[in-house]
């Protein structure tokens, strides 16, 4: 229940919290607010990603430790609690994926694992790239297509556990997974030609 004073100032629960956060550092009702949007928070994060959990926890980190830190922007007149939260939320897991990208590098120490003992580095390489080349080729298909692929051939999921996890009829997985693999076949044969 939100209680609005004739300022339209919110003096929710939430609302008062950040206030108290504000002006006083007051770690009650930080540890109030806390114990109510860090499971939102990691749960927000989750949802529709490829965050891991870990990954989750360190959003849920930094989110409240900038909430912490940014009390004193809130303002109650403006926005909810939730609203200006989400909002950091949101800011933060965008440059978490970010960060995470940056780490793409094309040649790695994982490239070289010890289950591949057996292959010659130059082998290691090739395929390296050849999964780069795929990763590249990916970038061409519908967004669709991608995450389909993405999910059977880089995460390892049946055709039925990405229809489940994308709620997709199993017969629409199954054709964009065809769709797809034949634009990509064009693509490396057209590349095979130009090279």
């Amino acid at each position: 229940m939100v209680r609005t004073i004739p300022t339209g100032r919110r003096t929710d629960e939430w609302s008062e919290c950040l206030v108290l956060i504000a002006e006083k550092q007051d770690r009650a009702a930080y540890t109030r607010l806390f114990r109510h949007f860090a499971p939102l928070i990691k749960a927000f994060a989750l949802a529709g990603s490829a965050l891991s959990a870990t990954h989750a926890d360190e959003l849920v980190q930094e989110v409240m430790l900038k909430i912490w830190q940014k009390a004193g922007a809130f303002n109650p007149e403006k926005a909810a609690a939730s609203t200006w939260v989400y909002t950091i939320a949101r800011n933060c897991r965008t440059d978490m994926f970010r960060r995470l990208q940056k780490f793409d590098t094309p040649l790695a120490a994982e490239d070289f694992s010890p289950d591949q003992e057996h292959e010659e580095p130059f082998m290691q390489l090739q395929n390296r790239r050849s999964a780069d080349r795929i990763r590249e080729t990916m970038k061409n298909l519908p967004a669709d297509q991608t995450q389909i692929i993405a999910k059977v051939y880089m995460e390892g999921k049946s055709h039925a556990e990405a229809a489940s996890e994308l709620d997709l009829p199993l017969g629409t997985v199954k054709s964009r997974v065809r769709l797809a693999v034949q634009k990509m076949q064009v693509q490396f044969e057209a590349s095979q030609e130009g090279n």
